[in-house]
């Protein structure tokens, strides 16, 4: 269970009943969008939704960026509806709402393949319940078909009846245990929104600590936030050139039979070369997506 390496440094939702956002999606530098048929849609604009969505999706033009889909969940009357026509829309994912159980990803995937969706079409579940946050490992070990975790911090602080502080001390536990999960079994994960689009500092260390968690990047509920969480999330150029002297140390040192490898009087060691692989493997996706 391997999510697709890419970069997901901004994943801004957008709803799905405003053709309007949709196509301004297509110009927008987000990584991934997810396209909304939940909270961002009025009851009685979620078949119009979906309509704008395949239309969308079927007209392309969004290039690289990751598309996701959020439908509602199974427990209300739009959800299997949802599935059935999000099954061949043409996304990367599909993103469950409020997931507590891994019954409710194999009753996803189990209505997906009925209506003749793709094998390798991704479910992402939301974290943001109590009971989702306690589950949050069986639900990671659902299925292959696992994509990642979204962060749902504005439904986990109602449930908590927490309070959204600057430095988020209430959603701790839950931040830090889907992400111990997600990279357990190879998944992405997500950090929850930002709900003060005035507070551009507020944003910013949100996203700093985001990135000091261990997040593959930020959803965002405004494109103007989009800059900042791809700056905070994607390599620096100091980290690139920092990644390339690793490498190129250790296999110098090896080329010449060393055991220890030492770098500006840093001991480098087969972990550090590895997250320099990884961290040149996203920095060249990003530049590919940019492209």
């Amino acid at each position: 269970m391997t999510a697709e390496t890419r970069p997901r440094r901004s994943v801004l939702y957008m709803p799905g009943s405003n053709p309007r956002a949709l196509e301004k999606g297509r110009s927008l530098p987000a990584d991934g969008l997810i396209l909304d048929l939940e909270d961002a849609v009025s009851p009685e604009a979620k078949q119009e939704a979906r309509a704008n969505i395949i239309a969308a999706l079927s007209e392309g033009g969004y290039g690289a960026r990751e598309i996701l889909i959020r439908v509602n969940g199974l427990e209300t009357e739009w959800g299997r509806d949802d599935l059935v026509a999000m099954a061949k829309a043409g996304a990367h994912g599909i993103v469950l709402p409020k997931v507590e159980s891994a019954d409710t990803v194999r009753e996803a995937i189990a209505i997906l393949d009925g209506a003749g969706g793709p094998s390798d079409l991704a479910i992402w579940c939301m974290i943001e319940t109590p009971m989702g946050v306690l589950r949050v490992e069986e639900i990671g070990a659902a299925s292959p078909r696992m994509g990642g975790f979204v962060m749902g911090t504005s439904d986990l602080a109602k449930d908590l009846h927490c309070l959204h502080t600057p430095e988020r001390l209430p959603f701790m536990t839950s931040l830090n245990m889907a992400v111990l999960v997600a990279r357990a079994y190879g998944l992405a994960v997500l950090d929850g929104v930002h709900l003060d689009l005035d507070d551009d500092q507020g944003f910013a260390d949100s996203c700093a600590q985001g990135l000091a968690l261990g997040f593959d990047g930020k959803t965002l509920i405004h494109p103007k936030t989009i800059d900042q969480a791809n700056d905070t999330f994607g390599p620096s150029a100091q980290e690139v050139e920092r990644s390339h002297a690793i490498i190129a140390a250790y296999e110098q040192a090896r080329a010449a039979g060393k055991g220890v490898v030492v770098l500006n009087g840093k001991l480098v060691e087969n972990l550090h070369v590895e997250d320099a692989r990884r961290i040149l493997a996203l920095a060249e996706k990003i530049d590919a997506l940019s492209a």
